[in-house]
């Protein structure tokens, strides 16, 4: 049975090769979001709508290959939260970072209130794309990702990466109100990830989001947004104690 892996902005698949080298399972597999680190297909909005919809797909394919356990962080946990709530049986088993997106009161961070606004979004970007990732990267590093990657992860962002990073956040100005109705009793059985030092996503969304969706929590003392860099041993622990109770 796979496991699916899904990552966010401004990221690829490579943000989770750390915490796959600490996992004992071999049918890993890290799907990249359309137009991150790959091109933007052909007639793709890049909406959050579309990318469930993609989610929705690539996991339709991958069920002949077994019942799937399914991770998100960031957005790739927003398009999780998504799918369980509307396809439930296309997974074993499903673990989000994001479910404070699943909260009807949930309200966006600050960065992404400036990506939401057209101008100021595109100034936002153009700056980030007009310094090298040694410049760059110290912004990361100060939001939360480990120095030693901070570098890294700057020069993940493109043109196209970040055109669809305005699209994406500009679809989902009010995705608490849209999502979270039906983000209730899940079918299938989750967890939510709950790193304490997480500056995007609140803690007390999180744990609404649980309740309503019936998952419990893990909570990560001392690790922020990108706990898959920071810590992923312990990580890669947390998923793996969670499978365990499904057998």
């Amino acid at each position: 049975m796979p496991c699916v892996l899904v990552h966010g902005v401004p990221e690829t698949v490579a943000v989770w090769d750390p915490l796959r080298a600490h996992l004992r399972r071999d049918d890993v597999v890290a799907l990249g979001l359309p137009g991150f680190g790959s091109p933007r297909p052909a007639g793709f909005s890049a909406t959050k709508e579309e990318y469930a919809a993609w989610l929705t797909d690539e996991l339709a394919a991958l069920q002949s290959d077994g019942p799937i356990d399914l991770v998100g962080h960031d957005w790739g946990g927003g398009f999780v939260i998504r799918v369980v709530s509307t396809r439930p049986e296309l997974v074993r088993s499903w673990v989000t970072d994001a479910a404070a997106i699943g909260d009807v009161n949930f309200e966006w961070h600050d960065f992404a209130k400036i990506w939401q606004t057209p101008g100021a979004g595109e100034e936002f970007f153009d700056a980030q794309l007009g310094i090298s990732p040694e410049e760059s990267g110290p912004l990361l590093a100060s939001v939360g990702v480990p120095e030693d990657d901070a570098v890294t992860v700057a020069g993940w962002l493109d043109r196209t990466m970040a055109d669809c990073i305005l699209d994406l956040y500009r679809s989902a100005v009010d995705v608490g109100r849209e999502w979270g109705p039906a983000f209730r009793d899940v079918a299938a059985p989750g967890l939510v990830v709950l790193p304490s030092d997480d500056g995007f996503l609140s803690a007390e969304g999180a744990r609404a989001g649980a309740a309503s969706a019936g998952a419990p929590v893990a909570e990560l003392d001392g690790l922020g947004h990108w706990w898959m860099l920071q810590d992923p041993v312990r990580g890669a622990s947390v998923l793996e104690d969670f499978w365990a109770t499904l057998a």
